[in-house]
């Protein structure tokens, strides 16, 4: 039966995946079940099948019956599962990917956090494998890995050969065991090669801080991610930020690659006393479902500063989108990475599952967040690795906008 990877929170059990971007070594990716899954035929499979002609596919698997000198020591479902494989990799969509019982394996123990690996967010584009952000604390980050960087070579074997799944499961691994990478960066002449020792992966959700800036008090509130606790965290940050009688507020979502859906839906009506669109979701079948906050926001008058970055992806990217859209918030800091698609998960028989991209995110005002992400409306470019630093130009902007408020 298949299962929504739009980012929408289940009921009952929660599937974390953040395919968000593709995938996310060593933590969860953009995708979780619908409310409530049903089978969804995309056609009719015994019209598609009069109608494709398999002789070809049988002419080649007879072939090597009768020729390949080592058919014996092939098993006929690697040979099934590879032909698959290639079937839906020739639709071109790095989110769109066919799992065999192994992988499928693995990509469930995901998504209940069991993952080991280096905490980064990966994607391919234009052929490429990229990253899109480094976890906060994680090995990646503290290797000195930085969004944008092409991942050429996995422990010496080039990633050109390799899905985005068979990436993210070369770079995963045992905590304490090292991958090596070999980056091409942006302003660099030659490749980088970044050793990674992999271990346990936890990520914060939220961190708030308070400045005091010419007698104003100004709350800086850090999202990482939109998980399944994030809401409640969020809550509890606002609560903090009501005691403390903040005039404004800073709104972090650089670096965050997303998460659920209904957590980033869930926070936007924090900022509204109304309901108010928060995302657009565009199915493949020409239909379109549009979904509301609940219009009970606690800091509906709040002065809020949107920070965002090519690592704020997915979720980040309906908040931050509808935020700007309503004229709630002024984004600051640089354009988001492009992610505003959504995924099917469908188990199959004996084990394996397929994940199948099904519709697309636009804002409010109907913009496409895949491919395109949001600009901000006051540009400030940063080196990542000043973020929690001194010399954090957009957050010192986001606070001194706040502070001249009248």
């Amino acid at each position: 039966m298949p299962k929504k990877l739009n980012d929408r929170k289940p009921k009952g059990f929660a599937l974390l995946i953040w395919a968000l971007i593709g995938g996310l070594v060593g933590w969860q990716a953009n995708a979780l079940l619908d409310d409530d899954p049903s089978l969804i035929l995309t056609g009719n499979a015994a019209e598609a099948q009069e109608e494709t002609d398999l002789d070809l596919f049988w002419d080649v698997w007879s072939l090597l019956e009768q020729d390949y000198i080592e058919i014996d020591a092939v098993e006929d479902s690697s040979r099934v599962y590879g032909a698959i494989k290639g079937m839906v990799d020739s639709l071109g969509d790095p989110y769109t990917a066919f799992m065999d019982p192994e992988e499928s394996t693995a990509f469930t123990q995901s998504l209940n956090s069991e993952l080991e690996g280096i905490g980064a967010e990966l994607t391919v584009r234009d052929g490429l494998l990229l990253v899109v952000a480094p976890l906060k604390d994680s090995p990646a980050e503290e290797a000195g890995v930085l969004p944008g960087d092409h991942i050429y070579l996995v422990d010496g074997e080039p990633t050109s050969e390799m899905s985005l799944w068979d990436a993210i499961m070369n770079i995963r691994g045992e905590p304490g065991s090292d991958v090596v990478l070999t980056m091409v960066r942006e302003g660099e002449e030659d490749t980088l090669d970044i050793t990674i020792t992999r271990s346990k992966i936890h990520v914060p959700s939220i961190e708030t801080t308070f400045v005091e800036s010419e007698g104003k008090t100004l709350a800086h509130v850090a999202l990482y991610s939109f998980a399944d606790d994030t809401y409640i965290e969020f809550l509890d940050a606002i609560r903090e930020v009501q005691l403390e009688d903040a005039d404004g507020m800073v709104l972090d979502l650089r670096l965050n690659g997303g998460g659920f859906l209904d957590v980033s839906i869930e926070i936007l009506g924090e900022f509204f006393e109304d309901e108010v669109k928060g995302v657009i979701v565009k199915n493949g079948d020409g239909s379109n479902e549009i979904l509301y906050t609940n219009g009970s926001g606690s800091i509906p008058d709040l002065p809020v500063v949107v920070l965002i970055d090519g690592g704020s992806a997915s979720a980040s990217e309906i908040v931050a989108g509808a935020l700007q859209d309503h004229g709630r918030a002024l984004l600051m800091g640089e354009t988001s990475f492009g992610k505003g698609s959504v995924q099917e998960l469908t188990d199959l028989m004996g084990g394996s599952s397929i994940r199948v991209t099904v519709a697309k995110w636009f804002t409010p005002k109907d913009r496409t967040i895949d491919k395109e992400g949001i600009e901000p409306d006051v540009s400030i470019e940063m080196e990542v690795v000043a973020i929690d630093s001194d010399e954090d130009v957009q957050l010192n902007a986001a606070l001194d906008y706040l502070t001249d408020l009248e």
